[in-house]
């Protein structure tokens, strides 16, 4: 069984009060090359932003993956500005718009991705509030 993993945002607090939602499939797919771009570009890469909560971490071990031990180790969750993503983000897909076959037949649905990233993050940082990347395998 092939599981697919995807990227999305987690926000502080219990409910922010807007709409969440990305879809980070393709983000998490081309991850690798999306880290070597920012790195290229000057940006945090992506995974940057990951914190590991207890949350995801029991959802990994109750797949199988991870070690008990080790999640119990885990840093408290560490929060992000929106400014900051928005740097990596928006940099990413202003690049990917002017570059459309960088990635190959994925360039266009990873900049739509990015995109819902960057509504997301804009509300967010118009609420003040933090944020995290998250990572859920399916």
């Amino acid at each position: 069984m092939v599981m697919s993993a995807s990227m999305y945002i987690v926000v502080e607090g219990e409910d922010p009060g807007y709409d969440i939602f990305v879809n980070g499939r393709m983000l998490a797919r081309n991850e690798d090359a999306l880290e070597k771009l920012a790195e290229r570009l000057g940006v945090q890469p992506m995974l940057e932003f990951f914190s590991a909560d207890q949350n995801s971490m029991a959802v990994l071990l109750d797949e199988g993956a991870g070690d008990p031990e080790w999640a119990k180790t885990l840093p408290p969750p560490q929060w992000f500005s929106p400014q900051d993503g928005l740097e990596t983000i928006s940099t990413l897909a202003d690049f990917l718009r002017e570059s459309p076959a960088f990635l190959g037949a994925d360039t266009g649905s990873i900049v739509r991705e990015l995109e819902e990233f960057e509504r997301v993050l804009q509300k967010t940082a118009l609420r003040n509030l933090r944020w995290q990347l998250a990572v859920s395998w399916r």
